[in-house]
C-alpha cells in the first residue's frame, strides 16, 4: 500500500463518484477504478459498495476511511515538520486539552511561547481525557493537557496546576443562597448531578461522601464546560466541575461555590509520548510551559 491508494481512496469517499474524484485528482477514471480495486485485493475486504446510480462505503470502508485520514495528516505533518527544521525555531504543534482550567493554561503558555518564537503555530483540540490520551498514542497530538486520575507506561507526564472542584447550582437551589463560598460534599447527596463523563469521576465524588456505598443521583454526563454552566442555568440540576478561577463565576442564575473536602482537587498534567521523539519545536513549547508552570 502506497500514500497514493490512501489518497485516491479519500477522494473517492469524499466524491463518492468515481468520474468527480479522477477530475480532482486529475488523472483518468479507469485507473482510478484500478486502483481502488488493487486497494480493495490488498485488504482483502471491499470499501465501496457500487451499483449503477450510487455509490456507498462499506463497514470496512468507514472504518479505513478514519485510518487513512490519520495516516494522510501524519505524513502532511512530517514533511512540515522537516522541512522546517534550521537555526530559526519554525514549525506546527499540535495539542490538546481538557476544559477546566486547562485552556487558560494552554492561553498563557503560547502568548509566551510566541512572544520569543512567532514563527511557531498551533493547533488546537479540546476532549475528555481518555479522548486525549488516545490520540497522544496515535501520533495525532504532540502533547497535552490532561486531568488525574492519570496513568499510562507509555507517556510522560509533569504537574502543571491544581484547583478546587466547585458546584455549579441553579439559583432556584437553596444550596445557592447559602452564606459562604463553600459547601461539603453530603449537601449535595439526593439532589440532581450534572457530573463529567469520565467513567472514573462517579467513584471519585462518592468517596467525598460520609457513605461511599450510596449512589449519587445523576441527571447528566457531559464532556464540555459550556454544557455543565447552560444545564446548571437551565436548572437541570448542580453541576460539578473544576473551578476553572476567574472562568466559572456567579451570575444571574447560577451560584458557584467551592467543595468544600481535602481530597476535591482536580489536579492538571502536561503529557507526551515517552515512545516518540518530538520535532525541535514541540520539545521546545515543552520545556517552556513547565518553566512556566513551575514558576507559577
Amino acid at each position: 500500500m502506497e500514500l497514493r491508494h490512501l489518497r485516491y481512496f479519500m477522494a473517492v469517499a469524499d466524491e463518492m463518484n468515481f468520474t468527480r474524484a479522477a477530475e480532482k485528482l486529475s488523472i483518468a477514471q479507469p485507473p482510478l477504478s484500478r486502483q481502488i480495486m488493487d486497494l480493495e485485493e490488498e485488504l482483502g475486504a471491499k470499501l465501496f459498495i457500487r451499483s449503477s446510480h450510487s455509490l456507498r462505503l462499506t463497514e470496512e470502508g468507514i472504518l479505513f476511511k478514519q485510518y487513512a485520514a490519520q495516516m494522510l495528516e501524519l505524513e502532511a505533518r512530517s514533511v512540515y515538520d522537516i522541512s522546517n527544521m534550521s537555526n530559526t525555531l519554525k514549525g506546527h504543534i499540535n495539542i490538546a486539552t481538557v476544559e477546566g482550567y486547562g485552556p487558560h493554561l494552554l492561553a498563557d503558555w503560547i502568548a509566551g511561547f510566541r512572544a520569543k518564537h512567532a514563527d511557531v503555530t498551533f493547533d488546537i483540540w479540546t476532549g475528555t481525557t481518555d479522548e486525549i490520551t488516545n490520540r497522544i498514542h496515535k501520533g495525532l497530538c504532540d502533547m497535552a493537557i490532561v486531568m488525574k486520575p492519570f496513568s499510562d507506561p507509555d507517556t510522560v507526564s509533569h504537574h502543571v496546576h491544581s484547583e478546587p472542584w466547585a458546584a455549579i447550582i441553579p439559583k432556584s437551589d437553596p444550596l445557592a443562597h447559602k452564606k459562604g463560598s463553600s459547601i461539603k460534599p453530603e449537601e449535595l447527596l439526593g439532589r440532581d448531578l450534572i457530573i463529567p463523563s469520565r467513567a472514573s469521576r462517579s467513584e471519585e465524588f462518592k468517596a467525598w461522601m460520609p457513605d461511599p456505598s450510596k449512589p449519587l443521583k445523576v441527571a447528566c454526563r457531559v464532556a464540555h464546560m459550556i454544557n455543565v454552566r447552560e444545564l446548571a442555568r437551565a436548572g437541570i440540576g448542580i453541576a460539578i466541575f473544576p473551578m476553572a478561577e476567574g472562568i466559572l463565576v456567579d451570575d444571574d442564575l447560577v451560584s458557584v461555590k467551592k467543595i468544600r473536602h481535602p481530597n476535591a482537587v482536580a489536579s492538571y498534567l502536561l503529557i507526551k509520548s515517552s515512545k516518540r521523539m518530538l520535532p525541535r519545536a514541540c520539545e521546545a513549547f515543552w520545556k517552556f510551559a513547565v518553566e512556566h508552570a513551575a514558576s507559577t
